[in-house]
């Protein structure tokens, strides 16, 4: 397996230790280095090229702002964030500038292990208060999540995607090359992972990861 090369982005000397030293435990994981502030991140990712940056743009020294420079700068890096819980509108706004993921600093040794892995490969994966906190608006009730981890494949986003513009389960299947059949699966695992019972969940899903303009449902009525 291909080692992944990790940045840690925090400027609390103790996260950043903590964080280490869990990483220096598996041997799939490479620390590239250490960044405390934005313009150190940008700095040590045009030279160390990481597939990885694990970053609490919420410390001193860090923003989003920073964080979306760093990511202008180097593209190629996925971002898994873990921070103490955020507002929405700031959740929303690290999701549209380029957030892959996102845990909680009260998350497991485990949940945050899993989460390198499945960012590192293209994935998403939220902690469960995270997902609760994008949904927490939405028309259709969801129980309390707890810190357990939620991921959601490139695949899966794709198809919450298609269903939130209208496509029907035999639209989908033509358009993405799979069956009817496989895209009724994967319907069914994404409603489940995100705890919901109706279309109306996962449209509002969709709207609140930016995958759809809330504008489009209303050019669609007015059609």
């Amino acid at each position: 397996m291909k080692k992944i090369k990790i940045i840690i982005a925090d400027s609390s000397f103790l996260s950043r230790k903590g964080l280490a030293a869990l990483l220096s435990e598996n041997t799939d994981f490479i620390l590239l280095a250490e960044a405390i502030s934005n313009a150190d991140l940008i700095k040590q990712s045009e030279f160390h090229k990481p597939d990885l940056i694990i970053i609490d743009f919420t410390s001193v020294n860090f923003s989003l702002d920073g964080l979306q420079q760093a990511v202008k700068k180097y593209p190629k890096a996925k971002i898994l964030a873990v921070t103490e819980l955020q507002s929405n509108e700031i959740i929303s706004k690290g999701l549209k500038i380029g957030i892959t993921s996102y845990l909680l600093k009260d998350c497991d040794q485990d949940e945050i292990v899993e989460a390198i892995y499945k960012t590192a490969a293209g994935e998403k994966f939220m902690c469960g208060k995270i997902a609760n906190s994008i949904l927490k608006e939405k028309p259709v009730s969801l129980p309390e999540y707890s810190c357990q981890g939620m991921h959601i494949s490139e695949r899966e986003m794709e198809i919450i995607t298609l269903i939130a513009e209208g496509y029907s389960n035999k639209e989908m299947a033509d358009k993405l090359f799979l069956s009817t059949h496989t895209v009724t699966t994967h319907r069914k695992n994404i409603m489940n992972k995100l705890d919901v019972n109706n279309t109306a969940g996962l449209v509002l899903f969709a709207v609140r990861e930016n995958l759809v303009s809330p504008n489009h449902f209303l050019f669609s009525a007015a059609n």
